[in-house]
């Protein structure tokens, strides 16, 4: 399978027309992925006809930003072609409390053939649904770590729910969109935040919201933390604009911590996280510079790219998260530059990601790098 890249940077729906067309006319292109903009402003209505009438199969979802090159853009779109036609699926209500994902998963890929050789399994998600977690276990459940998972959450970051996950089919909502390529890859993920907190249990939890820390009100506890570290009053109204540097972090057994970002404060005392926090986890407030940020990242790139990967390299997949633009400000060109010094990076800039780190674990990330190495094979 041959990867292509293409950007194209105008962000309209007839620029998106003629790349599509342009690409699925190409002999060897067997099916096309598209990471697009937020700001592109596409609505189901427009994007769908332009969708059902690609002659090859596409996917993909929209996100706050994209990379090309190892620049960030905010509009525009980032096609990568592949010269065979990978297997789809999509898992529908991603937010339903009751839903079995090991079984949703299960069904959506009942139709995949049986796998030859080594595969990547692609996976996007709604990154606004509040079960992500549970998606990402149904997904080890099915498919255990025989083989490597990268991707990330699609969505907007005025943080309104709408559809951002597309097929063929048209563009959805709250849903979980799996593809797998018959591509080796490798993986290297890792966040650079560091904790500045003791402990604390999370007492009261629903899906993605925190309610209780040490059965305090989640936002009081909060406050009083960030305000003990940095002297900064943490008002609702603007609560993110000092929240994407104090993210929560749950230590996992024998896994790096595991970031969660929260996003918004709901029923003026409840924290809204992406992501699961499970009740009777424990967390601990991080906080990060520019320079351990950075520094994570080039970290990433150095776990997942070896000295010297030959004719085999395909192209190098960034999904990095949103919020780490939005703390790193201007000096996300020099993370950028570290993770796409030697060959130059594409990917998106999502709300959550999704990896495998090693062949042990397999999470829905925040506030954290994932660099993936996709390799040709004939």
């Amino acid at each position: 399978m041959v990867v292509r890249v293409h950007f194209e940077p105008s962000g309209t729906l007839d620029g998106l027309a003629a790349a599509l067309q342009t690409l699925a006319s190409e002999p060897e292109s067997g099916a096309l992925m598209v990471l697009a903009c937020d700001a592109n402003g596409w609505s189901a209505e427009a994007l769908d006809p332009v969708l059902k009438t690609c002659t090859v199969p596409v996917f993909g979802g929209i996100f706050p930003q994209v990379a090309y090159h190892n620049q960030n853009y905010e509009r525009g779109s980032l096609l990568i072609a592949f010269d065979a036609a990978p297997e789809v699926a999509c898992v529908p209500g991603l937010s339903e409390e009751e839903a079995d994902f090991d079984e949703r998963v299960e069904s959506a890929t009942e139709h995949w053939g049986h796998a030859e050789g080594e595969t990547t399994l692609l996976v996007f998600v709604d990154g606004l649904s509040s079960r992500i977690s549970a998606l990402v276990e149904g997904l080890f459940v099915n498919f255990g770590l025989e083989n490597n998972f990268i991707g990330g959450g699609a969505g907007s970051l005025s943080f309104q729910k709408k559809p951002c996950i597309f097929t063929n089919d048209g563009l959805f909502a709250d849903v979980a969109l799996l593809v797998r390529l018959p591509l080796r890859s490798s993986i290297g993920v890792t966040h650079g935040w560091q904790p500045v907190s003791d402990p604390l249990k999370v007492t009261g939890a629903r899906g993605n919201v925190i309610t209780t820390l040490d059965w305090e009100p989640a936002f009081t506890v909060y406050q009083r933390l960030v305000k003990a570290h940095s002297g900064v009053e943490v008002r609702a109204e603007d609560f993110f604009a000092v929240a994407k540097s104090y993210p929560f972090g749950m230590t996992k057994l024998g896994a790096e911590v595991v970031v969660r970002d929260p996003l918004m404060v709901e029923n003026e005392s409840d924290l809204v996280c992406v992501g699961e926090v499970p009740e009777g986890s424990f967390v601990r407030l991080l906080n990060g510079t520019p320079e351990t940020l950075i520094e994570a990242a080039e970290k990433a790139r150095q776990i997942a790219l070896p000295e010297s990967v030959g004719s085999s390299f395909g192209c190098c997949l960034f999904i990095d998260c949103i919020s780490r633009v939005l703390f790193l400000g201007e000096r996300i060109a020099d993370e950028l530059y570290a993770v796409g010094s030697e060959y130059p990076v594409c990917g998106a800039f999502t709300l959550g990601e999704i990896a495998n780190s090693g062949d042990a674990f397999l999470e829905f990330y925040n506030k954290t790098s994932v660099f993936g190495v996709l390799y040709d094979q004939d």
